[in-house]
């Protein structure tokens, strides 16, 4: 590692943030219809608009990044996300809700600047295990996040939007104080004079980036599992309340444990599997193990069958995730890192509105199965992909 302080600090900053995220991943569904009284295609669409606003401004985040620095923009997203999860304790109506989740949204569209901030102090033979290290603190934030969620909800719903924000802000304070910028002068100079021509939402630099077939095969290969797993951010917890009969803690145990087994293969085990098995190999068996798993959820039959289900689901998304993104950011240049991972989150983020609205859509008009054998269909569709076009595009080893 270039310089393993700040990755550290990085990765405790996402960490903190993303610990205020998953206080509300186990209680959303069930805020909306216990306390709003909307139905599930609803809900598909409060979540969907954290994703939207996530799609409209990733890759002006990153643009900005690459021009003016990595520090400045994560720590206007961390406030912003510190505000909506305000604006979520003093909710009462949909539209309040809404508003939330697009502050929320604004303020979660630095995931691909953290990446870019990792891609700038990361050896490029290193990067898959620093990217891996977003993915393990989303994961861990998916540990203890819901399982504080659980315990406060009992509380009261405004009691877990105070408390995430809390984190948030906490995470807002240690960047303002501890983290440094990982671009050094230089480079922004040099960004500033290559992006200086360039529109705030640069089309032309966007057709550039996905002008590259391997490159672009590998974001459309991200973009699709990240569909296939958003169809189920609603309609888990749903499919936990309405047809296991799971109490708000016991979905916050779910999430904690998915959560847990993310962290620990993104976190230690990724960086094993790479050195003892190739990019391809590593992409075909994850797609594999979650195309089935994704279908087997509506399935498992009780608690523990929907626990080792989603257990072997992690795995499959914990070693996908940071695979892919470690060769996007390999086959682009050190100058194009913030806007290509930007574009990248922002596709995904379209990926996450379409998911929830199809998952809520589809879990009640046509059936709690219909969400998650749809995310199986088409990752079944990527498995082929990758395993007889993706080598032909770009080298895996």
């Amino acid at each position: 590692m270039k310089n393993r302080s700040a990755l550290t600090l990085i990765f405790i900053t996402v960490f903190i943030d993303l610990l205020g995220f998953g206080i509300l991943i186990p209680i959303l569904p069930s805020f909306a219809v216990n306390k709003l009284g909307v139905d599930e295609a609803a809900i598909g669409i409060a979540i969907a608009s954290y994703s939207f606003v996530q799609f409209l401004f990733n890759p002006i985040l990153g643009k900005i990044s690459d021009k003016y620095g990595r520090r400045p923009v994560i720590i206007g997203c961390l406030f912003l996300n510190a505000l909506g999860y305000v604006v979520f304790a003093f909710t009462n109506s949909f539209l309040l809700l809404l508003i939330s989740r697009v502050i929320a949204g604004i303020g979660g569209s630095s995931i691909g600047v953290a990446q870019a901030y990792i891609a700038d102090v990361t050896t490029r033979e290193n990067r898959s295990k620093g990217m891996g290290l977003i993915g393990a603190a989303f994961g861990l934030g998916f540990v203890f996040g819901p399982l504080v969620g659980g315990l406060l909800s009992g509380f009261g719903y405004p009691v877990t939007g105070f408390a995430a924000a809390a984190f948030s802000f906490s995470a807002f304070m240690l960047t303002i104080f501890y983290l440094p910028e990982s671009l050094k002068l230089d480079e922004l100079n040099s960004n500033k004079l290559n992006t200086s021509k360039r529109k705030l939402i640069d089309f032309a630099a966007m057709k550039k980036v996905l002008h590259n077939p391997g490159l672009a095969i590998l974001i459309f290969l991200f973009f699709v599992l990240t569909f296939s797993f958003a169809n189920i951010y609603g309609t888990f917890a749903l499919l936990g309340l309405k047809v296991y009969g799971f109490t708000d803690m016991q979905n916050g145990y779910m999430f904690g444990i998915v959560g847990l087994s993310s962290a620990i293969v993104q976190g230690g085990l990724i960086g094993k599997i790479n050195k003892i098995m190739s990019k391809k190999y590593i992409l075909i068996i994850a797609l594999f193990l979650i195309m089935v798993t994704l279908t087997l959820i509506p399935y498992a039959g009780s608690f523990l069958g929907l626990a080792i289900v989603s257990i072997i689901l992690s795995y499959g998304t914990g070693t996908f995730q940071p695979t892919v993104l470690s060769l996007i950011s390999e086959v682009t240049s050190d100058a194009e890192q913030g806007i290509t991972l930007g574009l990248n989150q922002s596709l995904a983020s379209f990926a996450r509105v379409l998911g929830p609205l199809w998952g809520g859509f589809t879990f009640e008009y046509l059936g709690y199965a219909f969400p998650f054998l749809t995310g199986g269909a088409f990752t079944l569709l990527i498995f082929l992909l990758t395993v007889f076009y993706l080598p032909k595009k770009i080298k895996l080893d």
